[in-house]
């Protein structure tokens, strides 16, 4: 991959559209979105770029280290933020994601203003659009902008821009908060999100690259590529499987055989 594709329109509409804004604080979570959208914030504002990162205790603790090394590789400056987790989430209601976002960015946009910067903005892109978020509507409520999805940029360019610009986390899987392993309506217990947190990454210790571990009190439903569900259903590597998870405090372990699904928890029940 070479810096060509940074001659493609959809960066140049990013960076022309970044351009327009004087100054903006990104919301970097240290995924891809997100570490995308802050490094070409840099190429088009240069020192006008604030990192800002909330560390919660439903955040994956890996993302909070990852946005940490990406600002030093960009020079970005960067603040990090710990909040608590709202009581308006403490039973992981449906519309749990806005919220969340309701809360902790307008925190964020305060901490923007503060800073002098003209825009708070995130690293909500078009494939978002496909999914079930409703966080998108706490963001229109606060005017964050979403650069990503007002240049048209989807996943796919998303990771080709961010290989040019020498991200290290290019091809790095989806994420999201680990609330997203726990059924609608479940009491937010810490123990259960460590639980999972150590689960997935034993699982990825094991070679498998995107992956879930929805909890559904003592049984584990896990989430895999299509492609590598053969592989954890092999006798030795399911026997690892079986020993890493009720070793995190699981009863029973299950493979989900519909595979990974973004947001799986949001799909619809099932007809009666």
């Amino acid at each position: 991959m070479t810096t060509a594709a940074l001659a493609e329109a959809g960066f140049q509409r990013l960076r022309e559209l970044l351009r327009g804004l004087d100054s903006v604080a990104v919301a970097c979570s240290g995924g891809l979105d997100s570490s995308l959208l802050l490094a070409a914030a840099r190429v088009a504002l240069g020192d006008r770029v604030l990192a800002l990162t909330v560390a919660t205790p439903y955040m994956v603790g890996g993302e909070i280290a990852a946005a940490k090394e990406l600002t030093a590789q960009l020079g970005v400056r960067h603040r990090v933020l710990e909040l608590p987790m709202p009581n308006e989430i403490a039973h992981n209601p449906p519309d749990r994601c806005y919220r969340c976002k309701l809360t902790l960015f307008a925190e964020l946009k305060s901490v923007a203003a503060e800073e002098g910067f003209t825009w708070l903005a995130d690293g909500s892109n078009r494939d978002d659009l496909a999914d079930y978020r409703p966080g998108m509507r706490a963001l229109r409520e606060l005017d964050i902008r979403s650069p990503l999805l007002e240049a048209r940029l989807g996943k796919a360019e998303i990771r080709r821009y961010a290989r040019a610009l020498n991200l290290p986390v290019w091809d790095k899987p989806a994420s999201a908060c680990l609330l997203t392993r726990l059924p609608h309506g479940t009491e937010v217990r810490f123990e259960l999100l460590r639980r999972v947190e150590t689960a997935e990454s034993a699982l990825r210790a094991l070679g498998f690259g995107t992956v879930r571990v929805r909890c559904h009190g003592d049984l584990a439903r896990i989430e895999v590529d299509r492609a590598e569900r053969a592989r954890l259903l092999d006798e030795a590597v399911a026997e690892q499987v079986v020993a890493a998870l009720t070793g995190c405090g699981f009863r029973y372990v299950t493979l989900d055989l519909q595979g990974y699904r973004m947001g799986s928890f949001n799909l619809p029940p099932p007809a009666e």
